[in-house]
């Protein structure tokens, strides 16, 4: 996990992306590190991003203008692929933050991600699982925003559209991290959990099931065992269950009474 000082470039598809994740967007990457640049791409020319008008100034964001040169043909992709290869080369970064729903910035995650940076993907519900699998970590804003429950419900995709990925059974996720992060006494460190979940489940997060943080998520969990006691450092392991009672036949029930 990268520090709190690496540097990171937020760039944000203003034509996928609400105004209103904003702030949570920022408050976020401020998590993972320093946001030293925050670009927003879009044709400020149009109706469409009249929102984001105010907010840009009140979170320092600084808008890049792409016109849509050619009708169906989405030049704000292209403006914002070419300047995240620019600020790659440059080579002043850590990482970057790609804030869209929208599968066409895959390959560039993916680019990022094989000259060695980090890469956050932050997206809606709806973004397509190649994006979600090509980001080192990716957040669903719908868990940042208060008023997620608020939200219309998404667009039904269409046939030929790649469909977004359900989200994943929590026991199947807790369960293979433990088995490939325990010791020989089956205790397994927090930490290492942690890191196993990460690196094989990029849009895994604790508050899309409910709890804050993982230790807590793991302390709910009535199959596992959650230990703090013993070195100061936080341990877990898959509960042992109590085998089965041997039920008695019919026929040795009978023969007994008899």
């Amino acid at each position: 996990m990268p520090s709190d000082t690496s540097r990171l470039a937020v760039l944000i598809d203003a034509d996928n992306t609400s105004p209103r994740h904003a702030g949570a967007v920022l408050r976020e990457v401020a998590r993972y590190g320093l946001p030293t640049v925050k670009r927003a791409y879009g044709d400020w020319t149009t109706q469409n991003l009249v929102g984001w008008k105010n907010t840009l100034p009140q979170h320092a964001i600084q808008p890049v203008q792409q016109f849509a040169n050619t009708s169906g043909k989405n030049s704000t992709d292209s403006a914002m692929i070419i300047d995240a290869m620019d600020l790659l080369y440059a080579g002043h970064l850590d990482g970057f933050a790609i804030v869209s729903s929208d599968s066409d910035f895959t390959r560039l995650a993916t680019r990022l991600r094989e000259s060695g940076l980090t890469v956050y993907g932050l997206g809606e519900r709806k973004t397509p699982a190649s994006l979600v699998a090509a980001c080192d970590r990716f957040i669903y804003l719908e868990l940042l925003t208060s008023d997620a429950k608020d939200e219309e419900p998404p667009e039904e995709p269409d046939a030929d559209v790649e469909s977004p990925p359900r989200r994943p059974d929590l026991r199947r996720i807790l369960v293979a991290a433990i088995d490939n992060t325990s010791h020989e006494d089956g205790w397994a460190a927090l930490g290492a959990v942690g890191s196993y979940i990460s690196a094989n489940n990029p849009s895994f997060d604790a508050r899309d099931y409910g709890s804050p943080r993982l230790g807590a998520l793991l302390s709910a969990q009535d199959y596992l065992d959650v230990d703090l006691s013993a070195t100061g450092q936080a341990r877990v392991r898959l509960r042992a269950t109590k085998p089965a009672a041997k039920k008695t036949s019919t026929r040795k029930a009978a023969t007994k009474k008899a």
